[in-house]
């Protein structure tokens, strides 16, 4: 018998009238709030607003969410696409069901293309993005704490997470075999939500270090490629850890080979702009210049709609 354990939230959602909130809902909003502060905060270091963060956030954050879904509903096919699955559980999000690496994809090309759409140095927003995005994930991996979800292999340690009979998604949790989970009544599991949190706040704390102490070395980008590297390597040994069901691609889970090419993918981009990466204080030049220009140009639109109220006046 363990006496020490993780307790499980014993409530999953709460009701405001007639409307059901999700605390994974609440978790993911407060994410994204403290990643935009922080993006916010480091965005202005390098001269620009927080109406540019604004504004690419509104347009970036819907389609990453959009992006999550969509990669969760294509891995686990067979409840979403026929003949076993129905299209319209596609949209019911309520049931669960998002994945960071389809967020992450479609968030950084939309992000891009909107970048490039208003002008602003894209590596110098990357670079600025990349210790709040691990932050968001690790508060948002409190969603999984209270739904009672994608948790780890039985264990013995201490640190176990104790599931209870709270009305939670992860109850009907179908595990990597494909057979129903070890009763959880009697048996403890990998808190993998929390290694995940751990590992994700310790890559932003390690992103914001080394960009200080590397400031004059580093290309732009750059640390944004560190976010890619560390996320990548770590979800591959916590994917690892899971009991979830999960499609398996020559033996190995499919979201494993999706950390393994990120991680990849992250050490190549790092190794490219370290040969050929944007200069940060030329980028941080055309990024002043830019907001220079948009603020003239907010100037005058608010001298021309005041002369224009005070010609009615008249």
């Amino acid at each position: 018998m363990n006496l020490a354990y993780i307790p499980s939230p014993t409530f999953s959602k709460f009701e405001i009238g007639p409307v059901t909130i999700h605390m994974y809902a609440v978790c993911i909003l407060i994410g994204v709030c403290v990643a935009v502060w922080i993006l916010t905060t480091r965005w202005k270091r390098y001269g620009g607003t927080f109406d540019q963060v604004l504004d690419t956030t509104l347009v970036t954050v819907p389609c990453a969410l959009v992006g999550a879904r969509l990669y969760h509903c294509i891995t686990t096919p067979s409840a979403y696409f026929p003949p076993t699955g129905n299209l319209v559980n596609i949209l019911k999000v309520w049931e669960g069901g998002m994945a960071i690496f389809g967020g992450i994809s479609v968030g950084v090309l939309v992000a891009f293309l909107w970048c490039r759409h208003r002008r602003y140095p894209f590596a110098i927003f990357a670079d600025a993005i990349a210790p709040a995005l691990p932050v968001a994930q690790a508060i948002g991996r409190l969603g999984n704490w209270f739904n009672q979800e994608l948790y780890g292999w039985p264990t013995n340690l201490p640190w176990g997470l104790k599931l209870n009979d709270a009305d939670a998604i992860g109850k009907s949790e179908i595990c990597y075999n494909g057979s129903e989970c070890p009763d959880y009544t009697t048996t403890l599991f990998h808190p993998t939500f929390l290694y995940e949190m751990i590992w994700n706040l310790i890559g932003a704390a390690l992103i914001v270090y080394l960009g200080h102490k590397l400031a004059d070395r580093l290309k732009g980008g750059q640390q944004f490629a560190m976010y890619l590297m560390w996320y990548g390597l770590g979800r591959t040994w916590i994917e690892n850890v899971r009991i979830n069901y999960s499609t398996v691609i020559l033996g190995l889970r499919t979201n494993v080979w999706t950390a393994i090419i990120v991680f990849l993918l992250g050490c190549i981009l790092f190794v490219v702009l370290y040969r050929s990466g944007p200069d940060p204080k030329a980028q941080a030049r055309r990024l002043e210049s830019v907001t220079a220009d948009e603020l003239e140009r907010q100037r005058l639109e608010e001298e021309r709609l005041a002369a224009k109220k005070a010609s009615k006046a008249k």
